[in-house]
């Protein structure tokens, strides 16, 4: 199985100075009476890559992908695809093709039908056409299906036909809105794994929006993180977790406790914040620059901390008490909310490694939650 972070250094551009980007996206803003969609973004993106764009609702992520397919004109800036400006290229001769988030099938054709209707424009014979119709559905896993209605198949069958249609042009570059949201959580994660395989068969650059952070997590080779129009952060899913750059990209992508403090010692490889909320100081290893008395937030995530009973006498470890004040069971993992004197609530995910239907830690016991200094980073913003 190939996943975004087993694939070899030479599959990775982006690290290359001499690379040149498949995609350049340069100063690019979108602005309505009201409001600016995109505002001033610049991307560039390379051949082969999954590149997701994640954001809230209203970030501006669906206005960029569609000034990518020429269904919106960019109030300024410019998009190269090749080294080809898209300034003035109508969407259908553009080197892209998109699905949307509703599949839009046209109920009344057939599935083959509706693969193949890309093809109506292109001069080409009806054996030929053919041809291409079964090799799209065949690559989808749905090549006993050409007969059928829409209404004839599940929720991930729909979507595998509407990725066949886009498909089938053998665009350069294949723009996906949402392409998942209407399937249910398995088959959701089940079809995640077939995106990124036939992605990587055909080499094709996908871009992927969505609001999901797992499931860009899970497909992207890079992520783009916008907030009110513009990228504030992009890089690898690992970077995007571990390294966030902000307090915003900390708390958006996945889940993190955020302790605000003030910096009362700098030394080298190594930040002490001193925090009211956790009751004393907080060491976290940062090679960052800090100024004495500077405003900070500690962004620790929940996976990163360990909960006992007992308190921790290991070496360089931060440590506050409290109260188990929410716990949810998930199967696999179990979640504590942990209630400290000051009131804060800090976020505890511990994985259930013991088959047992009695938990270690319960509602209302008092515990100790430890982590070392190189579990948490410092965010000045």
């Amino acid at each position: 199985m190939i996943t975004a972070q087993s694939k070899p250094l030479a599959d990775r551009p982006w690290l290359d100075p001499k690379a040149i980007p498949q995609i350049r996206i340069d100063s690019l803003t979108k602005a309505y009476t009201a409001h600016t969609a995109v505002d001033n973004v610049s991307l560039d993106i390379f051949k082969g890559e999954m590149f997701a764009l994640v954001g809230a609702s209203g970030c501006g992520k669906t206005t960029l992908l569609r000034m990518l397919a020429g269904f919106a004109l960019p109030t300024s800036g410019r998009i190269f695809i090749d080294g080809t400006e898209m300034g003035i290229v109508p969407p259908h001769e553009r080197p892209v093709n998109m699905m949307f988030q509703s599949y839009a099938l046209f109920p009344h054709m057939s599935v083959e039908s509706n693969v193949g209707y890309g093809l109506r424009r292109l001069p080409l014979d009806d054996a030929t056409r053919k041809q291409r119709t079964q090799e799209a559905l065949d690559m989808v896993q749905l090549g006993g299906l050409g007969k059928r209605k829409p209404h004839q198949l599940s929720g991930g069958q729909r979507q595998r036909v509407a990725l066949a249609r886009a498909l089938i042009r053998r665009p350069k570059v294949l723009l996906l809105d949402e392409p998942l949201s209407a399937l249910d959580k398995k088959l959701r994660e089940q079809t995640q794994f077939e995106l990124m395989d036939l992605q990587y068969k055909l080499g094709i650059t996908f871009i992927v929006v969505t609001h999901d952070q797992d499931e860009a997590m899970a497909l992207a080779s890079r992520i783009a993180v916008m907030d009110k129009g513009q990228v504030v952060q992009v890089g690898t899913p690992a970077e995007i977790y571990e390294f966030p750059r902000s307090r915003f990209v900390a708390d958006f992508v996945g889940t993190a406790n955020l302790f605000e403090g003030t910096v009362c010692a700098c030394e080298p490889g190594r930040v002490r914040v001193n925090c009211p909320e956790t009751g004393g100081e907080l060491v976290v290893d940062d090679a960052g620059s800090f100024a004495l008395g500077q405003q900070v937030w500690v962004a620790l995530r929940p996976e990163k901390a360990r909960l006992a009973k007992e308190p921790s006498t290991a070496a360089r470890v931060n440590q506050l008490s409290g109260t188990v004040w929410e716990l949810g069971y998930l199967g696999n993992r179990s979640t504590y909310r942990i209630k400290t004197s000051s009131g804060k609530l800090v976020t505890v995910v511990a994985q259930n490694e013991r088959r047992t239907a009695q938990a270690a830690i319960d509602w209302s016991d008092e515990v100790f939650v430890s982590w070392s200094a190189d579990a948490a980073v410092v965010l000045q913003s």
